[in-house]
């Protein structure tokens, strides 16, 4: 053990059980929103995305067409205790506050929080807990690019924050590891749905394709998704193959597997309910399935299909 580690006491085991996914419980708390709205967060609220103050200001000429990618409150209006997890708790945390470790720390983040949540657990505080994807935010480049390129924060950001979320840990996230407004907010939702933790959009799990696909793969899932994008909620599994594809897709609502050349069987779940349709009839085929279990609703003409997020 270095010296370091020596300073501080350690918890005596961990805040969560690594063998069994169980939501850490913690208080339910209202924080400012947009507009002023309270924004409920903590018990068995959906995990919330937060901004700061200047995120914001970069985005509030078009929140209103951000759609679903919406952030849910500014981090600065809401009763924010950053701390130290190497440090004793502060005294008289309150238990309205909302939690997390302070940035500019030399801790590894996924360490931190779990230490973090350590700390409150032996407190008996079931105070709310505020992810974030790293410890060092950031800063804008003056050439107006992101300093490290969009694909390393997203393994990043995506890494740290999905691993902490399958811990059970957390009741807000925010990402700061980019710098770019519009892309932090898109990578904040996407890890949210990605870990199962707040769906918003419709999910698709695709097989990476084999020598035993039998038929494009891009072109159908293109298809699919042009019909399906609006479903909220609903997953789709589109398969090459019935000899990996019905168990790669268990945990599917829906599935459109490939069952001989130019045929296709369609899944509810993991059980195959229609079989051998012509290809050229499947998608619609597969529109019909859905509407007949109720998970079918109408495009709005009036939401565009992709929010405004470019930066």
């Amino acid at each position: 053990m270095s010296a370091e580690a020596a300073d501080f006491p350690t918890p005596s085991c961990l805040p969560f059980d690594p063998f069994a996914y169980a939501r850490r419980k913690s208080t339910r708390l209202e924080v400012t929103g947009l507009n002023g709205r309270p924004v409920a967060l903590g018990g068995d609220e959906a995990i919330k995305v937060a901004v700061t103050r200047a995120t914001f200001d970069r985005l509030a000429h078009k929140i209103d067409r951000l759609g679903d990618f919406k952030p849910d409150f500014v981090v600065d209006d809401s009763p924010l205790v950053a701390v130290d997890p190497r440090e004793p708790l502060p005294a008289g945390l309150p238990p309205d506050a909302l939690v997390t470790v302070g940035d500019g720390l030399d801790l590894p983040v996924i360490t931190a929080f779990r230490l973090l949540a350590a700390r409150l657990a032996e407190a008996g505080s079931s105070a709310p807990l505020l992810l974030k994807d790293t410890l060092h935010p950031a800063a804008p480049d003056p050439g107006g690019s992101s300093p490290t390129p969009f694909l390393d924060t997203l393994l990043s950001s995506s890494t740290t924050l999905g691993s902490l979320i399958c811990d059970g840990l957390g009741d807000a996230i925010l990402v700061q590891g980019e710098e770019a407004p519009g892309q932090s907010l898109r990578l904040a939702f996407n890890i949210l749905q990605a870990s199962g933790a707040r769906i918003f959009k419709t999910d698709y799990v695709a097989c990476p394709s084999c020598g035993r696909t039998l038929f494009n793969l891009q072109e159908t899932t293109a298809r699919i998704k042009a019909a399906t994008v609006h479903l909220k909620g609903v997953k789709i599994a589109i398969m090459g193959c019935i000899v990996n594809g019905p168990g790669e897709m268990a945990d599917a609502d829906f599935g459109y597997v490939g069952g001989a050349p130019g045929k296709i069987n369609l899944y509810v779940g993991k059980q195959a309910v229609k079989f051998n349709i012509p290809e050229a009839e499947a998608v619609s085929r597969l529109v019909d399935l859905i509407k007949e279990h109720g998970r079918w609703v109408e495009p709005d003409p009036g939401t565009p299909a992709t929010p405004a997020l470019s930066d």
